[in-house]
């Protein structure tokens, strides 16, 4: 192992010794020189996660949050200078992580936030006008849409969307009833603004299998199987006003 992945290993493992070939500035130890610094490296990577799950922060105050994030760190640390990247294994941590479990759907909540960073750094894309869907016509069952690349999925056992909009609000608001039932969460960036919809019965699979590929009808009958109530002129029409679909062509 070279110099400089030693370096990095050892600024990152709280465990770690510090690497015998670094001296202070009288030449001798550099153990408490270099605590102080992997201390602030830690600080500055627990700051990009509050950053990125600010909703999450609020839900379970700022030092829970800040203490849970620094265990993460520690556990998992960035393997790659992008930080863009860091945080997307965070929502599993916190799922299995014993202190967070009277906040049942914290982990949820930081999928939504997830999903919405990653849509908000998306590829951009031209979505059709609504009037393109018709003149696909009689041709539609073979129709394959291409859905556009900001779009993520966010599916929950709790009322994942309310908790998210509630949470994001500044300033006092009077007591809310949560829904009883889950909520599926439709993120996309159609423009400049990422934009967090509920998703009606069945929506959630319906798009899911267009993602995977699936032509209109075989994708309305995945959708259809797991909630009877599904609608698809509903769904459709949902999708082509929020800017969801960017192309669309015959499946082979």
């Amino acid at each position: 192992m070279d110099n400089e992945a030693a370096f990095a290993r050892a600024l990152l493992d709280a465990e770690a010794a510090v690497p015998e070939w670094i001296e202070g500035r009288d030449g001798g130890g550099a153990e408490r020189r270099f605590s102080v610094y992997r201390n602030n490296v830690y600080a500055s990577l627990v700051d990009v996660l509050a950053g990125r799950f600010p909703v999450s922060a609020k839900l379970v105050g700022d030092v829970f949050f800040r203490a849970m994030a620094r265990i993460y760190v520690a556990k998992t640390p960035p393997d790659s200078a992008v930080l863009l990247r860091y945080g997307g294994g965070f929502a599993d941590f916190v799922a299995g992580f014993p202190p967070a479990t009277p906040v049942p759907y914290l982990a949820d909540v930081m999928r939504l936030e997830w999903a919405w960073h990653g849509a908000y750094h998306s590829a951009d894309a031209e979505p059709l006008p609504q009037e393109a869907l018709a003149a696909f016509g009689p041709r539609a069952e073979r129709l394959a849409l291409t859905l556009h690349p900001s779009l993520r999925l966010v599916r929950s056992d709790y009322p994942v969307v309310t908790i998210w909009e509630l949470a994001a609000r500044d300033g006092e608001d009077e007591p809310v009833r949560l829904p009883a039932e889950g909520e599926d969460a439709l993120v996309l960036r159609p423009a400049l603004e990422v934009e967090v919809r509920r998703l009606p019965e069945g929506g959630a699979v319906f798009i899911q299998a267009l993602q995977d590929g699936a032509t209109l009808p075989e994708a309305a009958a995945r959708a259809s199987s797991s909630s009877p109530t599904f609608d698809l002129v509903a769904s459709l029409a949902g999708l082509m006003r929020s800017g969801a679909i960017v192309g669309m062509g015959e499946s082979a």
